[in-house]
């Protein structure tokens, strides 16, 4: 046996879609940032970007489960003393979905330029429309969901 150790030579990249609708947040963000670093190809290899691009749509129709709406802050800081802004996720939930998804995925990848080239490689978009049909992306299944 041989171990197969990529290089940006023989990286082959696939488009993915995924369907978030009637998923739980943290399902489909690890998921999402496994396929992103391409853990889930036989061919994994750490310190290379071997993952595959990832179109995720219906981020609208996701969901967060207990109390989570209204439990759950996105903080943000002007740098002025008293300059602390919080948001519910309810909020966030309702106005910008997608942005809640990439917060997610992206802290879950390496934090270097490996992971920021990572996360280019990720398309969210709230409905279910998408402008990467030219790509061809398959039909990507997550695993688990909320019964």
């Amino acid at each position: 046996m041989k171990t197969v150790m990529l290089n940006a030579q023989t990286v082959k990249s696939e488009w993915l879609l995924v369907d978030a609708a009637d998923m739980p947040l943290g399902r489909v963000a690890s998921q999402v940032a496994a396929i992103l670093r391409g853990k889930h190809k036989p061919t994994f290899t750490p310190h290379c970007d071997a993952g595959d691009y990832v179109v995720v749509i219906n981020t609208d129709k996701m969901i967060l489960t207990g109390n989570k709406l209204n439990d759950k802050f996105y903080y943000r800081h002007s740098g002025h003393p008293g300059g602390l802004k919080q948001t519910a996720y309810k909020d966030l939930m309702a106005t910008k979905s997608d942005f809640v998804l990439e917060k997610a995925v992206k802290g879950m990848l390496p934090k270097n330029t490996l992971g920021r080239e990572m996360f280019r490689k990720l398309k969210v978009y709230k409905g279910a429309e998408h402008p990467h049909s030219a790509q061809q992306p398959k039909p990507y299944k997550l695993v688990g969901g909320v019964k």
